[in-house]
């Protein structure tokens, strides 16, 4: 089958597009024939290495996938085969403390698929069956590639994490990602009010689109110093963030007194430094989220899959074969949404 790999850790240069052997089906998995693949920055940092994970070299990456399961193992029920699904990509031990509590994104034994596994940037994909998330057989799979880890990781991080309420207000930072479109419209369907900051005035078009009530150029104005202009001085109940420290300092600045930062991310670096008078002082809640338990992901899915009240957001659907391409577009800022890949 053909394939997105990488054989060593670095640059754009490393990606290869070519045949490698179809994946073995275990026991209680199943094969599928991938029909799109979304993108995100986690595949940025596998490709170029995160320290300490260890990896079994060629790598596929992509943990977003949408497909057609087209063979099952010895111990899955048959029904499954011709079912059009996506991958909850949160592989969890199923076994630990957290696990037994309904916490499986804390697992002590936590893997995201396609970033400690292999992946779906191929055509096909083995993947546990307890994974396996049924779709319409009429939603498109380019859509529904755009789903799986950037709405469970701002349904998290929103609803399970900070707790948000309706009447609040809330900062999105970074407003042209996957997270963050997805993050929007959350808030939104929550009954929050929505500062999103951004890149470009096309990028606050969008945002505005998918229900931001206002919108901030980063590159034209410190986000924290009009945050408190545009509150008279109050600041947001809370801030997501997942820039870092380029916007670490500001995301701080912006918050209310007792305002709760969410973080699920460190694009620009991992050591963000932290005012503690402001901390203190201010009362403030800094907050770590990662991707989702599965009854929240279950939540969210049905919102987009049934319900039909959440939209991903697509930026453009390139062939797999341009996957190189696409990390290029993806590192560089250059869309808003997801970007999709059909092999």
């Amino acid at each position: 089958m053909k394939a997105l790999i990488f054989h060593e850790h670095g640059g754009l240069e490393q990606l290869s597009y070519t045949d490698v052997p179809e994946p073995v089906v275990g026991t209680h998995e199943v094969l599928i024939q991938v029909k799109a693949v979304a993108l995100n920055h986690l595949d940025l940092w596998v490709r170029k290495g995160i320290p300490g994970l260890q990896l079994s070299l060629p790598h596929i990456g992509g943990s977003d996938i949408a497909g057609v399961v087209v063979a099952v193992g010895q111990e899955v029920d048959s029904a499954w085969e011709g079912k059009h699904v996506v991958l909850n990509p949160s592989l969890a031990c199923g076994k630990c403390e957290f696990c037994r509590a309904g916490q499986q994104s804390q697992c002590i034994n936590f893997h995201i698929l396609g970033e400690h596994t292999s992946g779906g940037m191929a055509e096909y994909v083995a993947a546990p069956v307890e994974n396996l998330y049924p779709i319409p057989d009429d939603y498109p799979f380019t859509q529904a590639a755009a789903v799986p880890l950037v709405f469970q990781t701002a349904w998290r991080a929103l609803i399970g994490q900070t707790r948000l309420k309706a009447s609040e207000s809330v900062l999105i930072v970074g407003a042209g990602g996957g997270v963050a479109s997805a993050a929007i419209q959350i808030a939104r369907l929550a009954g929050a009010y929505v500062y999103a900051v951004t890149s470009s005035p096309e990028k606050e078009q969008n945002a505005r689109r998918l229900g931001a009530d206002e919108t901030i150029n980063y590159k034209e104005a410190d986000f924290a110093k009009e945050i408190r202009k545009r509150t008279n001085k109050r600041g947001v109940d809370i801030v997501l963030e997942n820039v870092g420290p380029a916007t670490w300092t500001q995301s701080i600045r912006s918050l209310a007194k007792g305002g709760r930062l969410v973080t699920f991310g460190a694009t620009t670096g991992h050591i963000g430094e932290t005012n503690l008078n402001l901390l203190f002082w201010n009362q403030l809640h800094l907050i770590g989220s990662t991707m989702a338990n599965y009854a929240e992901f279950d939540q969210v899915m049905k919102l987009i899959f049934t319900h039909r009240r959440l939209q991903p957001v697509v930026d453009r659907v390139m062939p797999l074969s341009e996957g190189r391409e696409a990390q290029r577009i993806l590192e560089a800022g250059e869309q808003f949404g997801k970007l999709v890949l059909e092999p």
